[in-house]
């Protein structure tokens, strides 16, 4: 199976979206990351949760180790920026409407060198609260009041973990270097402590993510690898591109000056093949133009030699007698006069036939687009004169050729067979279908084409019948009116006289 090439604006298409996703994808990462950065502080979270909740409990058991263990109960990071809201900055604590529970601020004084130890290590916020949600252990303020009204903490005393995002006002002279973090919202974790299916308590705490900023300055030079890694893709894929269009192209125009300065279309280098379609058709598209013109520029050339040589003897007659009257015309006799003005006169009807006849010839020949065109054949045919008595055979059919087009072709072939064919002869037209295609046959019963003309008589200015008129250019004509609609015209055998099979596309 052939590669089918890729076109240009293809080529260009992908280009584009991919320096569109390159991007847009290093945005989705950059999410992506933050994200993975808020579920890493949870993590973090819940693990000091656990263990705090764990040292409660205990402390809570006056230091000793509960009755039962538990099952397993495994508590994942859920939040994620993509989903979960950020919600407005934690409210303020409230006042309690009752005391503590002794016995958890007990507990929870046990805890206090505890959390502070903790918070220089982990810069976390820490609270730890009774089943009502009053604060009996913190690692710097809000003791003794209630957390209770907070969204994560209700759904800690209901027994649920909860985590949640809260927005956090800017703080000032924060850097990438510093140990403070940045993100604009803070991750609060609160997590149940419970002694069988009842509440005695809540852990919560609260930390500031790391910010995106301040994530890329600790991979900066990693980063830095990523940029150029990128910038060597993007040269590549100029490379690339350069190598597919640009270079073809570039190729493909010095040949295009190269015809322009003259070069012949055999002259020109082949281009290697490019990677993309347009190259490949735009120097096929530059050959062929050479090709045009080269054949344009030899067709000039010939048919000038042609037209010369054709006009030379009319002109060279006419020119001598004109001398001859001018010299002697006092000492003719009315007769010599006559004969010498009747041969000009001849030559100059000859000339008057010769440029009628190169006119049509170059309509016939003027590169016209083709149209609808189409025509009745039989009414074309039977609307002509003919210069002899002529045959015709053929019903209504209609030709992909204009009725003025076909009457010059046919009228061409009739005055054709009353120069050649000889005194008395006949002719015949037939038309029929054949599949798509409409064939004519003019036939007479004259005396033919000799072997040796056969080859020569759709040549320009060929003709044997120069003496009763003929310029040879009849046949040239009607070829070039029939190859103009997409038609042929060719000699074909025949017992007697002339046979011409004239063929073009059907209606």
């Amino acid at each position: 199976m052939r590669f089918r090439k890729p076109r240009l604006r293809t080529v260009l298409l992908a280009a584009n979206l991919l320096l569109l996703v390159l991007p847009l994808g290093g945005l989705w990462l950059l999410r992506l990351y933050e994200s993975a950065l808020v579920r890493q502080t949870e993590t973090e979270l819940v693990a000091q949760a656990a263990v705090i909740g764990a040292a409660y409990e205990a402390a809570w058991h006056g230091g000793a180790p509960p009755a039962s263990q538990p099952g397993w109960a495994p508590r994942w990071a859920v939040l994620d920026l993509a989903r979960d809201p950020v919600l407005p900055p934690a409210p303020d604590a409230l006042a309690p409407e009752r005391p503590a529970d002794p016995r958890a601020l007990a507990a929870g004084a046990t805890l206090m060198p505890v959390l502070a130890a903790a918070q220089r290590v982990t810069l976390a916020g820490m609270r730890v609260t009774d089943a009502a949600g009053i604060v009996v252990a913190s690692s710097g303020g809000e003791m003794g009041l209630s957390l209770h009204h907070r969204q994560e903490v209700a759904a800690a005393l209901a027994g649920r973990s909860s985590s949640v995002l809260r927005d956090r006002p800017a703080q000032p002279g924060v850097g990438s270097a510093s140990i403070s973090r940045a993100a604009p919202f803070r991750v609060f974790l609160a997590h149940p402590v419970t002694e069988g299916a009842e509440v005695i308590g809540v852990v919560v705490l609260s930390r500031t993510p790391a910010s995106i900023d301040q994530a890329l300055h600790g991979k900066r030079w990693e980063m830095a690898g990523l940029a150029a890694a990128l910038l060597l893709a993007a040269g590549g894929l100029a490379l690339v591109i350069a190598y597919t269009v640009s270079r073809p192209i570039e190729a493909v125009a010095a040949q295009a000056r190269a015809v322009a300065a003259g070069a012949r279309a055999t002259a020109l280098p082949r281009t290697r093949r490019a990677a993309v379609r347009e190259a490949d058709e735009m120097w096929a598209a530059i050959q062929s133009m050479a090709a045009t013109l080269e054949y344009r520029a030899d067709y000039i050339g010939a048919f000038a030699a042609e037209m010369s040589h054709e006009f030379k003897t009319p002109l060279a007659a006419i020119r001598g007698a004109l001398e001859l009257l001018a010299d002697h015309a006092a000492t003719m006799t009315e007769a010599e006069r006559a004969t010498f003005l009747g041969q000009a006169a001849s030559d100059v009807a000859r000339l008057d036939r010769l440029v009628r006849r190169l006119l049509e010839l170059a309509r016939a020949e003027a590169p016209v687009p083709r149209g609808e065109e189409s025509c009745d054949v039989a009414a074309v045919i039977h609307a002509l004169p003919m210069p002899v008595p002529v045959a015709l055979e053929g019903g209504a059919l209609r030709a992909a050729i204009g009725a003025e087009r076909l009457s010059t072709v046919i009228r061409n072939m009739t005055e054709n067979i009353a120069l050649h064919a000889g005194p008395g002869a006949t002719g015949r037209i037939a038309w029929r279908a054949e599949g798509r295609r409409v064939v004519i046959e003019v036939s007479d019963d004259g005396r033919g084409v000799s072997p040796g003309n056969a080859g020569r008589i759709f040549g320009r200015f060929f003709t044997t019948a120069r003496e009763a008129g003929g310029t040879g250019l009849g046949l040239a004509i009607a070829r070039s009116h029939l190859a103009a609609a997409g038609g042929s015209i060719e000699l074909v055998p025949s017992p007697r006289g002339a046979c011409f099979r004239l063929s073009m596309p059907a209606a």
